[in-house]
């Protein structure tokens, strides 16, 4: 009896609107919170787990509260919508809000803190709202990897079915908390078997050769070089020129590959519309930012207009670039990538206030771009893959708002609370990384490495194709110092290779959940000791 309720609610398709008072309000009081315990990990730990999965988990705990009120939220659609806010809310206020805005804490320049705000503000709502205008088209579509995405939402649907699913969920979040606990990559071995296995090798890879790029190259430490920002330059321009390619090239029925063949909601023409439409949000974003601030009179008209077209191209492909690695691997190396624009913008002579205010302008784009990216993954497996077009588009459409009102909640908290961190010296290790960076200036010797370490990433990327981002995930790998997660993640490969990905469906999401809440419960207890 207990199932056929089950499967009757799980098939009942709700429009739940994202204002519907108490979904809105608890979904709001959740962000305030998850924005708050957010910035204390970043401060104290200096990562930001992701919250989608504690958000959803919330969410189910609520619905199972005997009382009238809270029943409610035994519906997915809801569930779905307060994991949205929770999680738009802790990427916003810590990885773009409370990252961007210490880079002035540190370098002594307390008077920009405000516009930074904006900036960040701007940035946020922009890529939340340009992610949901080209998530399902042909270079980001909803049957890609996404993975904590499909994390989130097989732990949603196993909490509500129960059953075998329930079992096989629960086996592999107790496994991935004791990998968790034993500082094994759990995450990226369930990941493994949800994403693209060239992807995955290529991550695990470069994730080997950085870690122990000592060992293998005679004392050379790879991570003391702008080497991996140089390989991922080349992938990354290669990339965006592939995924311009697929959506600006007419295509007949015998040339349509792998990639475009999945069918989408969103058409060519269409993305290649929005995509124009967030070049011109983030021109708008960018002019500002400079006004708010006051560095136009500061950089004189020909330097406003470089810093206006480089922070418009920088946000744009720092977004696309974060996405794409996102979408691929369940990975974003924003701040790493943040910091290749970074670098190029000091080479264009740009003052250090301006430069910094670009350098957290371009932060702010890709953390909400990739957790909205997996937050409508999520949705669209418990909408039912898009089986409905309208009903998949309006749960989108409320998605997307949720997010965005989440993102501005977790920057409003930031503004409120950041002195208490401030004094507490409290600051995210990065904005450390990026204000040493910008007062040091420029190096001639490091442009030169930039460009001479391109041309391979620019290969890579070209001889395996889109569909398999070979080299932005080979790139991804070598700018993070994480050789454990390689060995796992290439392990995991060869497992796949040959056994397959059968044996693990839906343990592989609990190896990924398990990971993410010991590591958040983890993080949460040492920030607060």
């Amino acid at each position: 009896m207990t199932d056929n309720l089950n499967n009757e609610r799980k098939h009942v398709k709700e429009k739940i609107s994202a204002f519907e008072p108490q979904t809105f309000i608890l979904g709001m009081i959740l962000a305030v919170l998850s924005a708050i315990i957010c910035m204390q990990i970043i401060g104290k730990v200096g990562v930001t787990p992701n919250t989608s999965l504690i958000g959803a988990i919330i969410a189910m705990v609520i619905a199972r509260i005997p009382i009238e009120v809270f029943t409610k939220f035994r519906s997915l659609e809801r569930q779905n919508l307060i994991q949205t806010a929770v999680s738009g809310a802790g990427f916003a206020a810590a990885n773009c809000g409370f990252l961007t805005i210490a880079i002035f804490y540190v370098m002594g320049e307390t008077k920009f803190i405000f516009p930074m705000a904006i900036g960040s503000l701007l940035g946020v709502i922009i890529s939340i709202f340009v992610v949901g205008r080209i998530f399902d088209s042909s270079i980001f579509p909803a049957s890609a990897s996404w993975p904590p995405g499909v994390a989130t939402a097989q732990a949603i649907e196993a909490g509500d079915e129960g059953g075998e699913k329930g079992k096989r969920l629960l086996q592999g979040v107790i496994l991935g908390a004791i990998g968790s606990y034993f500082k094994l990559p759990a995450a990226g071995i369930g990941i493994v078997f949800i994403a693209n296995i060239f992807s995955m090798a290529a991550l695990g890879i470069g994730l080997i050769i950085r870690g122990y790029s000592t060992t293998l190259f005679n004392g050379f430490n790879l991570g003391e070089t702008y080497i991996p920002h140089g390989i991922m330059i080349g992938a990354g321009v290669m990339a965006l020129i592939q995924s311009l390619k697929i959506i600006l090239e007419k295509k007949d029925d015998t040339e349509i590959d792998a990639v475009e063949i999945v069918k989408v909601t969103r058409s060519d023409e269409e993305t290649k519309k929005n995509l124009v439409m967030g070049v011109g949000l983030f021109l708008a974003g960018a002019f500002m930012l400079a006004l708010v601030s006051g560095i136009i009179s500061e950089l004189g008209f020909g330097k406003l207009i470089l810093w206006l077209i480089w922070a418009t191209f920088s946000a744009t492909a720092a977004m696309l670039l974060v996405g794409m690695a996102a979408m691929h691997s369940g990975w974003f190396p924003a701040f790493a990538i943040t910091t290749i624009f970074m670098t190029i913008g000091i080479f264009f002579g740009f003052p250090v206030v301006p430069l910094a205010l670009l350098t957290g302008y371009v932060s702010s784009v890709g953390p909400c771009f990739a957790d909205m990216g997996y937050d409508l993954k999520a949705g669209w497996i418990l909408r039912g893959k898009g089986e409905d077009v309208e009903y998949e588009m309006y749960g989108r459409k409320q998605q997307v708002i949720t997010e965005i009102f989440g993102g501005a909640i977790g920057i409003l908290v930031v503004l409120l609370t950041m002195n208490l961190y401030f004094e507490a010296d409290l600051l995210p290790p990065v904005s450390r990384v990026f204000a040493t960076t910008v007062a040091a200036g420029a190096d001639t010797a490091l442009i030169k490495t930039l460009l001479i370490w391109s041309v391979p990433g620019l290969l890579l990327q070209l001889i395996f194709g889109p569909s398999r981002m070979v080299g932005v995930l080979f790139a991804t790998g070598l700018l993070i110092n994480n050789p454990i997660y390689g060995i796992g993640v290439l392990a995991s490969v060869i497992v796949r290779l040959i056994f397959g990905t059968e044996f693990m469906e839906i343990r592989d999401a609990g190896l990924i959940a398990g990971d993410g809440l010991y590591g958040f419960f983890d993080a949460l207890i040492r920030a607060l000791l």
